[in-house]
């Protein structure tokens, strides 16, 4: 079974994460099928919009742990290899064709931060978002700490991004993370109705529109995610971060006392 399920129907590309009984955590090779099919989708003429969505009942926990303890057992010095992560920060926040995304359950990291590079977004009243980077010893990712204060303003961003703690769907409407909350078992339907709206629309209006609206950000946007790659690499391989993920593997609470 595939853990990211890819269907096409009139005009839409539905990528679902399919890995609920790990949360659906993206691993490596997650990313790297989210990258393919968003690669495909640009250079497809038939694809006109792309959703991605999760179950009703969890969106995505963010990067498997796993990974990441992979990367940071590295010696420090040593090169930070082209993640697969990186490479899909890039792909998603340049592409240029109509995102939409429907979010339900939690939205940790990642599963938030890939938000700010939809077009249209629609959660689940269970929706829960969170970027809890620093309580891994890590740093933002995505662009989200040029986005997230350019969104929520800077107070509000800064309690998102230093405390880490989830805010709820309401909150999300509210700050405009999300375009409108309905029940979790609608959300899905609700996108892809949305989803095909626009996929019958002409195209080439919609795409241009899109680079207009993000023309004055598409530079800063992708100078910010290269800039944090090299900030996340680091914290990647600190100690901070490997107690951290040690901690979450042993279900323990960590202890940054010495860091």
């Amino acid at each position: 079974m595939t853990d990211i399920l890819s269907h096409t129907e009139a005009g839409v590309l539905t990528l679902t994460f399919n890995r609920v009984a790990r949360k659906n955590s993206i691993t490596g090779a997650m990313y790297g099928a989210l990258s393919a099919a968003l690669e495909q989708a640009v250079a497809d003429d038939a694809i006109r919009t792309v959703l991605i969505q999760g179950d009703p009942t969890i969106f995505s926990a963010g990067n498997d742990i796993a990974d990441f303890m992979t990367a940071a057992s590295a010696p420090a010095d040593a090169p930070m290899p082209e993640s697969p992560a990186m490479h899909f920060l890039r792909v998603i926040a340049g592409f240029p064709k109509p995102l939409i995304a429907a979010v339900c359950g939690p939205a940790v990291g990642i599963g938030t931060t890939l938000l700010f590079h939809c077009d249209l977004v629609y959660a689940g009243d269970n929706a829960a978002f969170s970027m809890p980077f620093v309580n891994l010893g890590l740093v933002p990712e995505a662009a989200s700490s040029l986005l997230a204060p350019q969104m929520f303003g800077y107070h509000r961003a800064a309690e998102a991004l230093l405390l880490g703690e989830p805010f709820m769907a309401e909150a999300a409407l509210e700050i405009g993370l999300v375009n409108r909350v309905v029940p979790p078992t609608e959300a899905n339907g609700i996108a892809q109705q949305q989803a095909r709206k626009l996929a019958a629309k002409p195209l080439s209006a919609l795409m241009e529109t899109k680079r207009l609206m993000k023309l004055s950000q598409q530079a800063p946007v992708l100078e910010r995610i290269d800039v944090e790659g090299v900030s996340f690499g680091k914290a990647m391989r600190s100690p901070a971060a490997r107690e951290a993920f040690q901690a979450f593997m042993e279900k323990r609470k960590p202890d940054f006392s010495k860091f």
